[in-house]
């Protein structure tokens, strides 16, 4: 369906909520009262769509997200399907709190683990939760043991802009390979918390500079915000792309082709879980906004 419409063949990567459910509730967080809704994939579910992604799309990684991935009780089940059956790249991203039982159990089939912090201790504790500083940067400690690389990602606020470099370096001892970084919007409980919004736009560039001369080891990444040039705005012209970076589905089966849709309720295509396909609503507003990459500050 997605490539009648829109000419797209083949999608490198699938975003896949498995839940809403988390055991955190983030100021800043994109979800806001979704986290209280019940919409999940069950194992089934997620492993259905990830055939079908793989065998009609090409699909050769999966990032599984929530909500709390490892809140689902199935979650070892998916990853196995995911690496073992299909042959795909499977990442998780997590807030990292009390992760460390099943960690040990789905380390083999696990590529890349990337953690959610905000910075130094109570900065990050206090826009996240008590106590979850500490138990992810154990998380870190454990997968590096594990032989699991890992990774972060750290939204940019007015609260930790100033701790992204004292972050990078302590993430840089624990083996961490990169942090990426995303622009706060105000969306989902952010729209309550406007004191976490960096109004500051010089805040940008003077980061940006800081990357440069830091002599940093760990890769820095941005996502177009808070790039050089900002975010252009990309669409699928009438004869679309063959190819594109990444589809994200949201627990409803939702799908969305660009991170500046994730919260909101414009869809273009939904996974329909229960006849294991896809279709399309056309009329959804901004269904054919694409992904736009990531800029790479490189290792010094």
């Amino acid at each position: 369906m997605i490539g009648e419409v829109t000419g797209i063949r083949r999608i490198r990567m699938l975003y896949l909520q498995l839940l809403y459910r988390c055991d955190f509730e983030c100021l800043h967080c994109f979800h806001g009262k979704r986290l209280q809704h019940a919409d999940a994939f069950t194992a089934d579910e997620a492993i259905s769509l990830l055939t079908l992604m793989r065998e009609q799309y090409a699909t050769e990684a999966v990032t599984l997200l929530g909500g709390e991935p490892f809140v689902h009780k199935d979650l070892a089940q998916v990853v196995r399907y995911a690496k073992q059956d299909l042959g795909m790249r499977v990442e998780i991203c997590t807030n990292g709190y009390r992760i460390e039982r099943r960690l040990i159990e789905i380390a083999p089939d696990l590529d890349l683990l990337p953690v959610s912090l905000e910075g130094i201790g109570s900065t990050n504790d206090h826009i996240r939760k008590f106590g979850s500083y500490q138990s992810t940067l154990s998380a870190l400690d454990i997968a590096r043991g594990l032989g699991v690389r890992t990774g972060a990602t750290l939204t940019v606020t007015a609260r930790n802009i100033d701790e992204v470099l004292p972050l990078a370096r302590t993430l840089q001892h624990y083996g961490v390979e990169q942090l990426k970084l995303h622009c706060l919007r105000p969306v989902g409980n952010a729209a309550d918390h406007p004191e976490l919004l960096v109004t500051d736009s010089a805040a940008y560039i003077r980061l940006r500079e800081q990357f440069q001369t830091a002599e940093l080891t760990i890769e820095m990444m941005v996502d177009e915000d808070l790039s050089e040039h900002g975010a252009p705005e990309i669409r699928a012209p009438v004869v679309g792309p063959t190819q594109i970076e990444r589809i994200e589905a949201d627990p409803r089966g939702a799908l969305t082709m660009s991170c500046k849709a994730v919260g909101r309720d414009s869809h273009a295509f939904w996974y329909d879980k229960l006849a294991d396909h896809i279709t399309h609503r056309s009329s959804a507003g901004d269904e054919l906004t694409l992904a736009v990459p990531d800029v790479v500050y490189g290792r010094v």
